[in-house]
C-alpha cells in the first residue's frame, strides 16, 4: 500500500469491540518511543491502558483504501464540559502525509458545529504535539510526562 498522496483516499468507520487488540498493538508501537524516552515504557501497560479504556461506542477506524491505517476516539469530557480527544493513532508508513491533519479536521468540524471545545493529554516531546498546535489546540498546564491542550471553538472555523 503507498501513502505517496498528500491527501490518501481514507475514511472512518465506527469501531467495534472486536478492534481492540489490534488497536492496543499499534498504540504500544507507535507510544514506545516517547513513553521511552520519558522513562515511562512497560510493554504490559501500554496496552492494558488501552483495553482498560477502550470505548467502541466513540471510537472511529481510520481505513486508507479499506485498511486499517488508525484509530482515534472523541467522547464527551469527564467534566461534562465539551469533548475529550483520545487514542489518536496512526500506522507508522501512514504518518506525516498529511492523514492526520485530514482526519483531525474532520473530526473537529462536529464539535465546532455544536461549539464545544475539545481537550486532549499528550506526551511532552511528542510530535504530535506540533499537530495539535497547528489545528489550534493550546497548553492549559503541563507536568514533566504530560502536556494538557484544548481548543475552543471559533466563529471563523
Amino acid at each position: 500500500m503507498s501513502y505517496a498522496h498528500t491527501e490518501p483516499n481514507w475514511s472512518l468507520r465506527p469501531g467495534r469491540a472486536e478492534d481492540v487488540e489490534v488497536i492496543a498493538e499499534l498504540r504500544a508501537r507507535v507510544m514506545r518511543d516517547d513513553l521511552e524516552r520519558l522513562g515511562r515504557y512497560d510493554e504490559h501497560r501500554v496496552r492494558k491502558r488501552l483495553r482498560d479504556g477502550f470505548s467502541p461506542a466513540h471510537t472511529s477506524v481510520v481505513e486508507t483504501d479499506g485498511a486499517f491505517a488508525g484509530c482515534v476516539t472523541l467522547r464527551p469530557a469527564e467534566n461534562g464540559g465539551g469533548l475529550h480527544l483520545e487514542h489518536f493513532y496512526l500506522v507508522p508508513e501512514a504518518q506525516g502525509r498529511g492523514l492526520g491533519t485530514a482526519v483531525l479536521r474532520a473530526l473537529l468540524a462536529r464539535p465546532d458545529a455544536r461549539r464545544v471545545p475539545v481537550r486532549l493529554v499528550v506526551l511532552q516531546g511528542s510530535a504530535a504535539r506540533r499537530l495539535y498546535e497547528r489545528e489550534g489546540f493550546t497548553v492549559e498546564a503541563e507536568d514533566p510526562v504530560d502536556v494538557w491542550m484544548v481548543r475552543e471553538p471559533a466563529a471563523g472555523r
